[in-house]
């Protein structure tokens, strides 16, 4: 690994809890999905080795993902490709969704109320609800601004759509989101990853390797925060809400590693008809919000 700051983001990721399912969550989302969605184990043992990830721990959390309806395999000779599961790709899309191209409520002064009476079905639903946006201000009672969608996993909820003035939704707030923590996360982000601005600013300097594992890196952070954001309208924020900020700050990060991080894909991605088919357009369109404001100033 040849930047410092980037060995240093790397151990500070080795000394937390494993998270090996969830990095290959986030590398299937970033760099996977754009590019037709199914690779061979091999790429994924060759990524996590460069995070010093055993293969038998790789294979260990597949295996896991694919039990729990995430990914699904395909068998050709002796080589392994998996895929995303047709159970697990509402959330998956959802999640890629909220993180590259999130869009704020309309907010119109009422609130979408869903009420989920069984303890099983509660903590079914539970993570769903969460990445979709939804809060619970107590048990069974989960609440977002109106036209938020409802996913699937809670489609048997009892729901009631409930008017708020600004007052009250935003102690309906309060009681049903911490948002203070979420800022906190926001800047924390941000601090991480601040050292890699100067090296992503000098494109010819970098190694494909380095600009994979920093790319999922980083959005693999910037979603474990964002996917806590309930995308509140302006109305409804406390002060100094640091989003926006941290959105764009990926975005950079983002934009600058895109290249060398593609030709690694290039390089090491494989499928079963051969080599990863090129980008689609949807690689295109992440953080373009961000990019068109950046263009327009």
């Amino acid at each position: 690994m040849s930047h410092p700051s980037l060995s240093r983001i790397v151990s500070r990721f080795k000394r937390e809890p494993s998270r090996t399912g969830s990095l290959i969550i986030t590398f299937y989302g970033d760099a996977i999905l754009p590019r037709g969605g199914s690779v061979w184990l091999g790429t994924l043992l060759q990524f996590l080795d460069m995070l010093g990830t055993d293969g038998g721990v790789v294979r260990t959390a597949v295996s896991r993902l694919a039990t729990d309806g995430w990914l699904d395999r395909d068998k050709v000779g002796r080589k392994s490709f998996y895929k995303l599961a047709k159970s697990g790709r509402e959330r998956f899309e959802t999640a890629v969704a909220h993180v590259y191209n999130p869009h704020s409520s309309d907010w119109a002064g009422r609130f979408e109320l869903l009420l989920i009476g069984n303890g099983a079905d509660r903590e079914a639903s539970r993570t769903a609800l969460t990445e979709a946006g939804f809060g619970s201000p107590m048990p069974g009672v989960w609440v977002a601004p109106s036209n938020v969608s409802l996913p699937s996993i809670a489609a048997g909820a009892i729901r009631l759509e409930v008017s708020a003035d600004d007052a009250s939704g935003r102690r309906l707030v309060d009681a049903s989101w911490s948002l203070e923590r979420t800022a906190d996360s926001y800047r924390e982000f941000m601090k991480t990853f601040a050292p890699l601005e100067a090296w992503v600013s000098d494109a010819d300097s970098m190694v494909p390797a380095d600009a994979i594992l920093a790319r999922v890196l980083l959005i693999h952070h910037y979603r474990r925060v964002i996917l806590r954001d309930p995308l509140l309208p302006a109305s409804l924020l406390p002060p100094a809400w640091p989003a926006l900020e941290a959105r764009k700050f990926c975005a950079r990060l983002y934009q600058a590693l895109l290249p060398a991080s593609e030709s690694w894909l290039d390089a090491h991605g494989e499928s079963a008809t051969g080599s990863l088919r090129p980008p689609g357009p949807e690689l295109g369109r992440r953080f373009s919000d961000v990019r068109r404001n950046m263009l327009q100033k």
